[in-house]
């Protein structure tokens, strides 16, 4: 059997936020127990397995799941990883190697930092390439920044425009129970705040929390029998662009105008399509770029686009419903948020965050310092 239909049936957040009495297998442990329920499956029905593999093996972390995949996977891009996870699990399941995948991921990274602890998910590594970059203290925050600095010189971007991805962000956080951060924000506020790496202030920069999460795919076969609406993954694709700045041929560009535009085509549907987006916020610059590189606004004017208050609540551009990595959680490897945000909001379960009538999603995920993208596009039918 070849060339089903795969739909997310069951997607789970861990604890998050402060999350001092978990280590990362249990956050995994705790997600994935919830992902399954919420298919309506069991660990038993599970073949396929994927985690992202830097300190906890995907071997080790299904045997503390109690599981036996004839499946699995570890790719690492970055926070991308989970997106072009759930690539290679719907192909796997597509082509009839399995029926049921799950994926899922935890991290301590909050509590690691209080705790002195150095785990996989604290740091970009200043091997290989990188340990020319890393004597002259030039860090991931410095390398969004710089590409911040180009768009801003490129475009004519301000500095509150993309304050205001930073607002928009805190404005869907305080609808959301479970987010680190939900106190009100202005752009005032994003600009006095501490300095990290010129133009951005700590309010310009994603969290650092724990938590975990876990999404449950399966065939269609098993999908039209779920108790919940299946949501399907219409198109999906991903690109890879660079680790070492000297290679990055445009600062103003992510390699999700590679796999932005072919997931659409896979999908059929155009970004005029989308009813709400979830896209990786590490940084306010990083929603600037995707926004162009999907095709929602032409290259350079994404500042103008996010000016007028689109992205808030009732704008008329939803993103990030839950709060984004700026104001919900961000620990470590954001992606796999993104897909549980998705779904939620596509099966309409978000409460006074929903979007009304939400039948298309965009996810994108970006690693590294845009240095790989994966998108999907979602929807109920």
């Amino acid at each position: 059997m070849t060339n089903r239909r795969v739909a997310l049936a069951g997607v789970a957040l861990s604890d998050c936020g402060r999350v001092p009495d978990k280590t990362r297998l249990q956050l995994i442990q705790q997600a994935s127990r919830d992902a399954l329920a919420d298919a309506g499956l069991r660990p038993a029905d599970v073949q396929g397995f994927g985690s992202v593999g830097t300190t906890l093996p995907p071997i080790e972390v299904s045997e503390y799941l109690g599981l036996r995949p004839t499946w699995c996977d570890s790719t690492n891009v970055g926070g991308a990883a989970w997106e072009v996870m759930a690539q290679h699990a719907a192909a796997a399941i597509a082509q009839g190697e399995i029926d049921v995948a799950l994926l899922a991921y935890g991290s301590t990274a909050r509590s690691d930092v209080r705790r002195k602890r150095r785990t996989g998910n604290m740091a970009i590594g200043s091997a290989g390439p990188l340990q020319f970059d890393a004597p002259y203290g030039h860090t991931l925050i410095s390398k969004y920044a710089m590409a911040a600095r180009r768009h801003m010189h490129e475009f004519g971007t301000t500095i509150e425009q993309l304050a205001e991805v930073a607002v928009s962000a805190r404005r869907w956080a305080a609808l959301n129970p479970l987010a680190f951060a939900r106190d009100p924000l202005t752009i005032d506020d994003v600009q006095s705040a501490r300095m990290m790496a010129d133009p951005y202030t700590q309010l310009h920069c994603c969290l650092r929390t724990d938590g975990g999460g876990a999404v449950v795919l399966v065939a269609e076969e098993l999908a039209r029998d779920s108790h919940k609406k299946p949501v399907w993954i219409l198109g999906s694709s991903h690109a890879l662009s660079h680790t070492t700045m000297s290679e990055w041929a445009d600062f103003t560009e992510s390699p999700c105008a590679v796999s932005g535009p072919s997931a659409f085509a896979r999908a059929g549907v155009t970004p005029e399509d989308i009813d709400v987006c979830q896209i990786y916020d590490s940084f306010t610059g990083t929603v600037l770029v995707t926004l162009e590189g999907l095709g929602f606004c032409k290259k350079g004017e994404g500042g103008e686009f996010v000016a007028d208050g689109r992205l808030r609540p009732g704008g008329s551009f939803p993103i990030n419903t839950d709060g984004g990595g700026l104001s919900s959680c961000h620990p470590g490897m954001r992606g796999m948020f993104l897909m549980v945000e998705a779904v939620r909001q596509l099966r309409g379960e978000c409460g006074p965050r929903q979007v009304p009538d939400a039948r298309l999603a965009c996810v994108n995920a970006t690693g590294g310092w845009f240095s790989s993208a994966a998108t999907m596009i979602l929807g109920t039918d």
